[in-house]
């Protein structure tokens, strides 16, 4: 499903990523573990083509991403939780669920009722403003906006950080169900505390590089 080879990043002539390397199968939830500025950030923005590579490539689904525009992600069923949420503020919680189906001049609004009908919270405060909620309930909506249109491949950069106990908790078993979807999941986290019970693989980047690959614990 997703395959980055050999990849090289800098940003502002400084490298970032060196000779990053790893694969992810079809219908895997996998972790991307290390401690912060370790890349794994870098490494999910490199991926939906948000940063430009020194060398190296991005293959999703056979289709190279290499040279690819960012915005094309979405039609290729890729959904993408970035670490500090990007919510509209004066946006309604489904307004800002809404926004990649937007770009696609989408109106088919069953991927919303799939959420929904997941995360019947995100529906009692759909049409509250973004700016009203809780860090926690602001995770839950990104989360819910990356699922709309990540049909094939979810980008989560760490979904738990910041998040209350209960939250952190109520979001893993999201992500939990996600595995009945038939999808494909990369968690970043700076451990795997939350995700080792549904994670199949964990890759560890460290400086980065990607040191080492682990089969996560049963």
């Amino acid at each position: 499903m997703l395959e980055v080879k050999n990849l090289d990043l800098s940003i502002h002539d400084v490298p970032i990523l060196r000779d990053v390397s790893f694969s992810i199968e079809t219908s895997t939830t996998c972790g991307l573990v290390g401690r912060n500025g370790a890349g794994k950030t870098t490494i999910m923005r490199a991926i939906m083509g948000l940063l430009p590579l020194n060398s190296g490539s991005i293959t999703f689904d056979g289709i190279s991403l290499d040279a690819a525009k960012s915005h094309t992600r979405v039609g290729m069923g890729i959904g993408y939780l970035p670490e500090d949420r990007r919510l509209v503020p004066h946006f309604t919680v489904e307004e800002n669920i809404s926004v990649p189906l937007w770009a696609l001049n989408d109106t088919d609004t069953s991927r919303i009722k799939w959420v929904y009908d997941l995360m019947p919270e995100i529906g009692r405060f759909a049409d509250r403003k973004a700016l009203t909620l809780s860090g926690g309930q602001q995770k839950l909506v990104a989360l819910a906006r990356a699922m709309v249109t990540g049909t094939n491949l979810l980008l989560l950069d760490e979904p738990f950080e910041g998040v209350a106990p209960a939250l952190a908790q109520r979001l893993m078993e999201v992500i939990a169900e996600l595995r009945s979807e038939s999808l494909t999941v990369l968690i970043s986290e700076s451990d795997y505390t939350h995700s080792e019970k549904v994670v199949d693989n964990v890759f560890i980047i460290e400086r980065g590089s990607v040191e080492f690959a682990q089969m996560a614990a049963a």
